[in-house]
């Protein structure tokens, strides 16, 4: 049987952490930021972790 492939799309968006968690970026800080504070620009910067919810479905797609 082949190799089942790691989604590709997922890996450009997500990343695990030692501790087994996965990280993700923050939406809405690619374009439009002219009307956002720069409170909410700073904040969406940090990345965050997957809520435990989605946490199991995405580690699927990432480690195939």
């Amino acid at each position: 049987m082949p190799k089942i492939k790691t989604n590709s799309g997922a890996k450009k968006r997500f990343q695990l952490t030692g501790s087994g968690k996965v990280k993700r970026k923050h939406a809405y800080k690619s374009h439009i930021l002219t009307k956002k504070t720069i409170k909410q620009k700073r904040n969406l910067t940090y990345s965050a972790l997957v809520s435990d919810v989605d946490e199991k479905r995405i580690k699927a797609l990432l480690v195939a």
